[in-house]
């Protein structure tokens, strides 16, 4: 928010002023104005100059808070929340109210518009910014004109537009708006353009998809659209190539003060919305546009009338739906009908993997997985984020004699909520072939698990000092063939033998997953809770309460900073990913950690101790009621108990060893002068190079182009089935968080009601005021006895638990971070609810009944329109 000429232009322009420079109108106004001015049909309208945004914001005095708020390390959320309040009810400065009304009386009496907004940093090569901020269509009347102005002013601050600005490297400071207003085109039929191929980024057609009715229904991806090619080479130019009729189920059509989403007349459905004549006007004028702009470009385009109208275009920043610009496709939804799943998964790995990190899971998948042999692999990335297929893993099983209706009893307290087996897909394999691959890869991992149970105590014991010298050794690596020798010798050999200590714990889900139920079928749900918890007891502790104990411990005192790094400073939120630093790498962490348990009323140690006294009291119920319940209750607990914290701490000492792969990449980019790009190189693509292979540095341009487009979105739904296009799935403000299905083209949100349900996690209830945060860096927004609501939570999130009267996830199962620290504590949980971020917001009053699995809005709160 610079200050520039912007201050003596007008606050309000024509659209087609020839002073609409990007910095005056935003990079859609400058587009529009460009398009107007050499003669294509854009519908009539005015621009709102960044002038106007600037004189707002500065009689309002809010430059100084607004960019102190965006600037701060609080989040973008709070960010965007505390802008949105600097926002609420400030007036427009009158000569602003008054050049707006003005032109839009000029546009006709009380004629419907569209509302955009147009950022400087908006529509340009190299950075789209789609979707980052609003439009608002069928807007009528001054007042309404007004209001949807100031509202696309605000829209710049957006939690998704400071994190993607922030990501992308734009300083706050740097960026303003403007607003496009135009008469409503009253389309027939709408949709998009690109004058290269969306998918292959060939040069040799257009390619348009369309539906009836106005273009968002295309934009957002709501519907299977027609989709007409037409060439653009030698010959073919003008040429119909091919023409697919979409299924068309829905269109966006006026009403009201805006917009609907309404059913496709039957009759309409299986009509072509476009005839050969109209694809080849549209493929020509996007050529001419491309012309005028000298590169690629998709177009947004509308028909009304007979007329065509061209709304927006720009340059293509991206291959189209699913692509990633110049990047690769990390997507293997794009296989075929499988179904999906990030349960449980999705809490070890939270983010967008590197490759580095990427192929370290491939590892400890290959290795220690029965569903992952070579030709039939269960499980892929999405987005580059981690999924368990489901329907391969299905498959495989069964050839081995495990019923899919078996094998989801087992899976489903790990993995969640799933589809019933019937509508689970199941892909036909060659019987014979797959059950020998099956069979030798059973007889393998039968051997290595029997080799690692003898070595397990062993590995336990030393690997804390293993990892800590191999760390020193890799420090002190001067060249590239010392690195590439400690790869073989020593760094590789430790990943392996911790992946199959971690596949030897796998072994026993089956009984982890079990045993609770069976112990809630004999004494009750609440008194199971109380029985199973108390596993940070004793000499051998429960590796999850780690980080919170520790922090306590050295809050009071008791321990010192070197001890709590050495003993949990390898864990964190995103301690799976190689290239994010861990908490020992980070002072700050810790302080920021320990301000934020000052002043709350229990730390972790206390709520132990109170769980401690209420387990007691359970165990002298039911040996007083039924001495057998009891002692059977206490068989089971000796079996399950040892089991669970063994999982624990061999999941702790994997993610030491994944520090010690972090340590290697970080020394291999400094010797070889390639710094943080090694992380975009796969382990072994690393190796090659330390021993002179520079090949794969070639990739590395475009890995990092996938990389940061995935990384600005959203996490995806829990569960997918079929083919999913991130990209256009988020773009949909509309989009499902908890299943996505390619078939039904599932962008509607599942039906609102006033309970939630989930996966009893922690027995208990509690009433209390909910606070929904997206990452564990946003924690200092929690207050004491709050709720917390968010997506999934591993042992970054433990130090948070203390401080909140119950927890409640997205993603979970009952052997979740989630549930089982829940229980450690005592605080009640609902987990694996698939939506409850989008459907609770911060301020709602609820009550969580852990024990039933139900979350309860009892009122909405005073921040619920402040979420997104």
């Amino acid at each position: 928010m610079t200050e520039t000429m912007t201050e003596q232009l007008p606050l309000v322009i024509g659209l087609d002023d020839p002073r609409a420079a990007t910095s005056v109108v935003g990079g859609k106004g400058a587009s529009l104005a460009r398009l107007a001015r050499a003669g294509f049909r854009v519908p009539p309208g005015f621009q709102v100059t960044t002038s106007a945004y600037l004189d707002f914001i500065d009689h309002g005095e809010l430059r100084e808070p607004v960019l102190a708020a965006a600037s701060s390390a609080s989040g973008s959320d709070a960010a965007a929340a505390r802008i949105r309040e600097l926002f609420a009810g400030r007036p427009l400065p009158a000569p602003t109210g008054a050049a707006i009304a003005g032109a839009y009386a000029a546009l006709g009496d009380d004629v419907p518009v569209a509302v955009r907004s147009s950022a400087t940093v908006e529509d340009l090569p190299g950075m789209s910014a789609a979707g980052q901020h609003d439009t608002y269509l069928n807007v009528r009347g001054e007042a309404a004109v007004l209001d949807a102005v100031t509202r696309c002013w605000a829209s710049l601050w957006s939690a998704r537009a400071i994190g993607y600005r922030a990501r992308a490297g734009v300083d706050p400071g740097d960026v303003s708006i403007a607003v496009v207003v135009q008469r409503l085109v009253p389309a027939e039929a709408a949709g998009v353009l690109f004058t290269t191929d969306p998918v292959s980024g060939a040069r040799d057609q257009v390619v348009i998809s369309a539906n009836w009715g106005l273009g968002e229904s295309v934009v957002a991806g709501d519907v299977t659209p027609d989709v007409a090619v037409v060439g653009r080479t030698a010959g073919k130019a003008g040429k119909l190539a091919s023409y697919r009729i979409g299924s068309k189920e829905v269109m966006t059509v006026p009403d009201g003060a805006g917009t609907r989403t309404a059913d496709t007349p039957p009759g309409r459905r299986a009509a072509a919305v476009l005839s050969p004549e109209r694809a080849a006007e549209l493929a020509a004028t996007g050529l001419a546009i491309e012309k005028l702009y000298g590169e690629p470009v998709d177009v947004e385009w509308a028909l009304a009338g007979g007329d065509l109208y061209v709304l927006q275009a720009r340059p293509v920043t991206a291959r189209g739906p699913g692509a990633v610009g110049a990047g690769e496709e990390w997507n293997d939804s794009l296989r075929g009908d499988y179904l999906w799943s990030n349960g449980n998964f999705g809490e070890a790995l939270p983010d967008v993997m590197t490759p580095a990190t990427w192929s370290s899971v491939t590892m400890l998948m290959a290795r220690n997985s029965l569903q992952s042999p070579p030709a039939y692999p269960g499980f892929g990335r999405i987005g580059g984020r981690f999924y368990f297929n489901v329907s391969m893993s299905v498959a495989l099983e069964a050839l081995v004699g495990l019923s899919p209706r078996r094998f989801l009893a087992i899976v489903g307290p790990v993995f969640g909520k799933l589809p019933p087996v019937e509508e689970i897909p199941r892909p036909r394999l060659p019987r014979l072939r797959a059950t020998r691959l099956m069979a030798g890869r059973l007889l393998v991992l039968i051997r290595r698990v029997i080799a690692s149970r003898r070595r397990m105590p062993q590995f336990l014991a030393s690997s804390p000092r293993r990892c800590e010298q191999l760390r020193a050794e890799i420090e002190q690596a001067t060249d590239a063939a010392m690195l590439a020798r400690l790869w073989q010798q020593k760094v590789r050999p430790l990943l392996e033998e911790a992946d199959d200590m971690l596949g030897t714990v796998g072994v026993q889900g089956g009984a982890l997953a079990s045993i609770p139920g069976k112990l809630t079928t004999l004494v009750g749900e609440a008194d199971a809770a109380l029985l199973l918890s108390g596993q940070q007891a004793g000499s051998t502790q429960l590796a999850s309460l780690g980080p919170a104990v520790g922090l306590a411990r050295l809050a009071r005192g008791e321990i010192d900073r070197d001890t709590f790094t050495r003993e949990y400073g390898h864990r964190g939120p995103h301690e799976v990913e190689l290239s994010i630093p861990r908490p020992a790498e980070d002072p700050a962490w810790i302080d920021g950690q320990l301000a934020a348990i000052r002043g709350t009323a229990h730390d972790a140690e206390a709520l132990l101790a109170r769980q401690e006294a209420a387990r007691a009291a359970a165990w002298e119920r039911l040996t007083e009621r039924d001495p057998r319940k009891a002692a059977a209750a206490r068989t089971m607990i000796a079996r399950w108990a040892p089991l669970a914290r063994e999982r624990e701490a061999v999941r702790s000492e994997v993610i030491r060893s994944a520090w010690v792969a972090r340590a290697w990449v970080l020394r291999a980019g400094k010797v070889t002068g390639h710094g943080d790009d090694l992380f975009l190189l796969e382990l072994p693509e690393i190796y090659s190079l330390l021993r002179g292979d520079p090949a794969p540095l070639e990739t590395v341009p475009a890995r990092r182009v996938s990389y940061e487009t995935y990384r600005a979105l959203p996490p995806y739904p829990s569960v997918i089935r079929g083919r999913f296009d991130p990209i256009r799935w988020a773009a949909d403000p509309n989009r499902r968080v908890d299943y996505y299905d390619e078939r039904a083209q599932t962008a509607t949100p599942a039906t609102p009601a006033s309970t939630i349900t989930g996966f009893p996690g922690a027995a208990g209830v509690v009433e209390g005021m909910a606070r929904v945060l997206r990452t564990p860096e946003d924690g200092a927004q929690l207050g004491d006895g709050e709720i917390l609501v968010t997506t999934v939570t591993n042992i970054g999130w433990t130090p948070l638990f203390p401080r909140a009267a119950a927890v409640v996830t997205d993603v979970g199962a009952p052997l979740s971070h989630a549930a089982i620290v829940a229980r450690e504590l005592g605080i009640p949980a609902v987990v694996g609810c698939g939506d409850a971020t989008t459907r609770l917001h911060s301020g709602d009053r609820v009550r969580v009944d852990g024990g039933n699995g139900t979350v309860e809005v009892l009122t909405g709160g005073q921040d619920a329109d402040q979420e997104q």
